[in-house]
């Protein structure tokens, strides 16, 4: 299943998309606020899993992202998801992007999240929250363009980095 929103084509991860976003993500300042370093591929397999498991309980998931030029090269990823972890906005439902650096700068992480927004409203989803490293400028503006707002600041457990826990109501 492909959803297109704006140019953007948001896929429901295939079991090829764990070499292509390890891929994609293999760059230091891509991985700078998600641990500093690149992930194996086993991780990225369990994610796509994870994903696609997600898909088919709740409609929506972390979707690949394909560049709108050729409408097949992977740019990395967006969509939501439950939140993942037993601190911060437990039970939420988090929308996240992220690009391969080559993406960065021209207004497809703003396209992609909009995408994404309409894929968790369709399923019924009435908030969403995004999770950013409040060093992370570029994601924080993505937050603004969306129009969402501060909710909390937190600190993560394992490294006690400072993080902003963003909100966003969804309208019907």
């Amino acid at each position: 299943m492909n959803t297109a929103h704006s140019g953007m084509t948001l896929r429901v991860p295939t079991e090829e998309d764990a070499a292509h976003w390890h891929r994609v993500f293999d760059d230091p300042q891509v991985m700078e606020f998600h641990g500093g370093t690149s992930a194996e591929l086993e991780v990225y397999e369990r994610m796509v899993a994870r994903q696609r498991e997600h898909h088919a309980k709740l409609g929506f998931c972390l979707y690949t992202l394909l560049d709108p030029r050729d409408g097949c090269s992977v740019m990395g990823m967006t969509g939501a998801q439950p939140w993942p972890h037993d601190w911060g906005p437990v039970g939420e439902i988090e929308i996240g992007w992220r690009l391969g650096r080559a993406y960065w700068g021209k207004g497809y992480a703003t396209q992609a999240a909009r995408a994404a927004l309409d894929a968790v409203r369709e399923a019924g989803v009435r908030r969403v929250v995004a999770m950013v490293d409040a060093r992370n400028e570029r994601s924080i503006a993505v937050t603004r363009r969306l129009g969402m707002t501060l909710a909390e600041t937190l600190y993560t457990p394992v490294s006690e980095r400072k993080a902003y826990c963003f909100q966003l109501e969804l309208d019907s």
